[in-house]
Order: C-alpha cells, then sequence, then structure tokens
C-alpha cells in the first residue's frame, strides 16, 4: 500500500479514522510500545479488516500503511508488513461473532491492567465507571493468544457488552465506529485509574445500584427517563479529537 488514495473512498476513510485512532491512543499514553492492536472490519462480503503492521510504534501508524488481512490471518493485498498472531486472534474472532463490532480496541496500560489482576473488577465508583454498569464481560487469562481454540471463549465472555476485561492480561473495547471504540477506551482506562486512586486512599463508597444502572443508561444512550438527553456529546467529542490529532499528528492521514 504505497497511498491511501489508491483504494476505494470507504476503504481510504476506514483508514484515515483508524489511523486516527492510533495516534490518539499514543497521545494519551495507553500503547505498550509495538504490541497492541486496533482493528476496523472494511465493507464488503470478503470479512477483511484493517490492523496494525507488526512492529512500528502506533506514533508511526498511518492510513497508508495499515494491513488488510482476512479472518484466517492471511494478508490481502500488497503490503510489506506483517501482523501480530495475538492480534490476529483476538481481533478477528470479535468481528466474526459481533456484527456490531465495527472496530475492536485493546491495550495494556497500567491502571487497566490492575483493575484486571483485581478480584473484584471494575467498581461503579465515580460517574465515568458507572456508563460500565454490568456491561463489561471478563475473560479468564490462558496465556498469550496464540491458540484459535480460545476464540470461543472470548466471543462468549464479551456477549453483547461494549468492552470486556481481559484478566491478568488488559481491557478491550468495541464499537460500531473507530470512534466509538476509542471513546470506550478512553473512559474505560479513565474508570480504573479511578479505581486504582481511590482504593488507594482508602475505604470507598458504592452507589445504590438503581443509581449506577440508570448512570449507565444515560450514558450509553438509553432511555432513562430523564428530563433532558444529550444525543450529540460524543459526536462532538469525536470531532474535538479529530482537531486534536490534526494538530499533534497530522501525517496520521497519509
Amino acid at each position: 500500500m504505497r497511498t491511501v488514495d489508491a483504494v476505494e473512498p470507504t476503504e481510504a476513510q476506514l483508514r484515515r479514522e483508524l489511523a486516527a485512532v492510533y495516534r490518539l491512543v499514543a497521545h494519551f499514553k495507553m500503547t505498550d510500545l509495538i504490541f497492541t492492536h486496533i482493528s476496523v472490519r472494511l465493507p464488503g462480503p470478503d470479512d477483511h479488516f484493517l490492523i496494525n503492521p507488526y512492529g512500528l510504534l502506533f506514533e508511526e501508524i498511518t492510513a497508508s500503511n495499515l494491513v488488510r488481512i482476512d479472518l484466517d490471518g492471511r494478508v490481502v493485498g500488497d503490503s510489506d508488513h506483517t501482523v501480530n498472531p495475538a492480534g490476529f486472534v483476538i481481533h478477528s474472532a470479535i468481528h466474526r461473532e459481533r456484527e456490531d463490532a465495527h472496530c475492536v480496541l485493546h491495550t495494556h496500560t497500567l491502571a487497566g491492567c490492575a483493575v484486571a489482576a483485581s478480584s473484584s473488577g471494575l467498581l461503579p465508583l465515580n460517574q465515568i465507571s458507572m456508563e460500565f454498569y454490568n456491561r463489561v464481560g471478563y475473560h479468564d487469562y490462558e496465556g498469550v493468544a496464540l491458540n484459535l481454540d480460545e476464540q470461543k471463549r472470548l466471543v462468549a465472555d464479551i456477549g453483547d457488552h461494549p468492552a470486556l476485561i481481559l484478566r491478568n492480561h488488559g481491557l478491550l473495547t468495541v464499537g460500531r465506529t473507530p470512534g466509538q471504540a476509542f471513546l470506550r477506551m478512553h473512559y474505560l482506562n479513565k474508570a480504573c485509574e479511578i479505581q486504582v486512586a481511590a482504593t488507594r486512599a482508602g475505604e470507598v463508597i458504592l452507589p445504590d445500584p438503581a443509581i449506577a444502572e440508570h448512570t449507565a443508561q444515560q450514558l450509553s444512550g438509553q432511555d432513562a427517563g430523564d428530563d433532558y438527553t444529550d444525543d450529540v456529546g460524543l459526536e462532538l467529542a469525536w470531532q474535538a479529537m479529530l482537531r486534536l490529532v490534526e494538530r499533534v499528528a497530522p501525517d496520521y492521514k497519509e
């Protein structure tokens, strides 16, 4: 892939959106050197998706160097890069089984790994955390994800949730768009940071479960019966993130 403009417009747009997410993850320091992955499904009957070239830092990802692969992990088209097999195992499983999971984002952040190692899992300690109240799955650690047999358990454990905590491993979010997956990860990681700080500070206070559920409905776009709704905030936040990446890493779209 020499230039992003050489592909059809829909793929070119998705390449730019995904590359923007890679740069934003790097900007917000949610990377793990060349490891972890973000993928997006391409439209069409072939079940192809885009993922990062193995060996590049997230700050080096551009729209044109993303690698197109199929659900069996084979590189499709012209690319000088390979892909991390662990990324293929995790991401292809969810892309195959979740029609709404157009984008899958996986991280190994410090706070995320800390909560993933906690027997309590994610607690509804703050408004940010409550977005994921009863809306996050848990997957037990089975070693580095290099075995295809693990795929069925990954899919079963995430279910229809927007997020998955991989115990003793890290965090994963899905979205209908790269922007939605990124914003979910941004706030899931923030929720973990809050939990690490709060539990270190002393005994924590948990809200009433009914309030936590109500807040989750508000933050996930469900009708929570309130007098007002905010149905534009997430799109406005994503547009703000695109303006940010244009300032800090404008070469992402090349």
